[in-house]
C-alpha cells in the first residue's frame, strides 16, 4: 500500500470531497454525526473565514483512508482547531477502521506538516475517539486536558430506562407521564428529507418562544445557525445520520426534536417546544427522551451539559478530551494553553467556592 498525503485548502475541493467523506465516514465506527461531510462543509459555509480551511488528507491510490478535517486561528494562539466549532458537541478526526496503523502513521505525518508554526488544538474528543490513535503516536511535545462532560444513557427501550430511576415512587410518575402523553393524544410525525427545511424552521421559531424571557443560547436564534441546519440535516436525515420528529397536537405541529445518528450513537441535538404543552401538563422532557429511543444504538448520548435534569435519569458522566498536539519550535504555545487551562479551572474554583460561602452566609 503507497500512502499519499495532501493539504486542502480550496473550499470548492472541499464541497467535491462528499463522496469520498461519506465512504470514509462509514468506515470509521467511532465517527459522530460532527464528523460527517454535510454537517462539517455546511458549518464551514456559515462559519468559516476564507483562507482559513486546513483538511488534511490520506489517500491508498486514490481512496481516502484518513482525515483531520481543521482550520487555522490566530487568536488566542496560533492554532489549527477542529472545524464544527462550538456548535458541535464532538471532534475527531477520520480513520478508517480497516487500514490499520500505517494510515494513523501517514495522519499524523500530514498534520505535523501542516502544523508548520501552529499548535494543534483538537477540542471535545470523545473517549476512544480516532484522534486519540494521532496522540499515541504524535511524536513531539503533547498534553491531554478535561473538555466538556457529557451524560449518557444506555440504547435501552423506554419501560427499560424507566427502571434506573432510584425509587418505585419516580418510577410511577414517569410511567404516568407516559400515559398522560398518550391520553393528550400527541402524535409523532417522522419527516421526510423534502419535508426538513419546513419543519427546521418551525423547530427554530417553537425554540424561540419556548425561551422567551430567559437566558437561551444566542447563536441557536442568528439566520447563519439557521441556514446551517436546513442546508446539513436535509442530507444526513437523506443518509440515515439525523431524524427529524414533529409532534402533533390536533393537527398542529406542537414541538419538533432533531436527533443525531451514528453507527453506536444517538444524540437529541436541539429541540422546540409550544408552551402550551407545559400548560397542559405535558412533560416535554419524558415526550423527547421516549422518542430518541426509538433510534439509539449503543449509547443514547445527552450531548453537552451538566444540567440537573439530565441528572433525572441516573445517566454516566462522560467527559470529552482536548488533545494539544506540537512541534518542538511550538513547544512554547503548547505550555501557553496548558497555563490557560489551569487558570480558567482555578478560576471556576475560586468561584465556585465563593459562591458556596456567600449561599452559606445567608442561611
Amino acid at each position: 500500500m503507497t500512502y499519499t498525503t495532501e493539504l486542502v485548502t480550496d473550499e470548492r475541493a472541499f464541497a467535491a470531497l462528499s463522496p469520498d467523506w461519506s465512504r470514509l465516514y462509514g468506515s470509521c465506527a467511532t465517527a459522530t454525526p460532527f464528523q460527517s461531510h454535510p454537517w462539517l462543509h455546511s458549518w464551514w459555509l456559515s462559519y468559516g473565514d476564507p483562507g482559513r480551511l486546513r483538511l488534511v488528507l490520506v489517500r491508498d491510490r486514490g481512496e481516502l483512508v484518513a482525515a483531520a478535517p481543521l482550520m487555522r486561528v490566530h487568536r488566542p494562539l496560533p492554532a489549527l482547531v477542529p472545524l464544527g466549532g462550538a456548535i458541535s458537541d464532538y471532534g475527531d478526526v477520520l480513520l478508517d477502521d480497516e487500514r490499520g496503523e500505517r494510515a494513523v502513521a501517514a495522519l499524523t505525518e500530514g498534520l505535523v506538516a501542516a502544523a508548520r508554526t501552529a499548535l494543534i488544538d483538537l477540542r471535545e474528543v470523545r473517549p476512544g475517539g480516532a484522534a486519540e490513535r494521532i496522540y499515541d503516536h504524535w511524536p513531539g511535545p503533547r498534553g491531554r486536558v478535561a473538555d466538556s462532560l457529557c451524560l449518557e444513557l444506555p440504547a435501552l427501550p423506554m419501560p427499560e430506562l424507566i427502571t434506573r430511576l432510584p425509587l418505585a415512587k419516580t418510577q410511577q410518575r414517569a410511567r404516568a407521564k407516559l400515559r398522560k402523553l398518550n391520553a393528550l393524544g400527541i402524535q409523532r410525525h417522522v419527516v421526510e428529507p423534502d419535508e426538513v427545511d419546513k419543519a427546521l424552521r418551525r423547530l427554530l421559531e417553537l425554540h424561540q418562544l419556548q425561551w422567551q424571557g430567559r437566558k437561551v443560547t444566542s447563536e441557536h436564534l442568528r439566520p447563519r445557525f439557521r441556514d446551517h441546519l436546513v442546508r446539513s440535516v436535509g442530507p444526513m436525515v437523506a443518509s440515515g445520520d439525523a431524524v427529524v420528529t414533529e409532534f402533533r397536537l390536533d393537527d398542529d405541529v406542537v414541538a419538533v426534536d432533531l436527533t443525531l445518528l451514528s453507527r453506536h450513537l444517538a444524540g437529541g441535538y436541539l429541540y422546540g417546544a409550544h408552551p402550551c404543552l407545559r400548560e397542559r401538563k405535558a412533560d416535554v422532557a419524558v415526550m423527547l427522551l421516549d422518542a430518541s429511543t426509538e433510534y439509539a444504538r449503543g449509547t443514547l448520548s445527552l450531548l453537552r451539559g451538566n444540567e440537573p435534569y439530565k441528572h433525572h435519569w441516573r445517566p454516566e458522566p462522560v467527559e470529552n478530551r482536548r488533545l494539544l498536539l506540537a512541534r518542538r519550535r511550538t513547544a512554547p504555545l503548547l505550555a501557553a494553553a496548558l497555563c490557560s487551562v489551569a487558570a480558567r479551572r482555578r478560576g471556576k474554583d475560586l468561584v465556585r467556592r465563593w459562591k458556596e460561602r456567600d449561599g452559606g452566609g445567608r442561611h
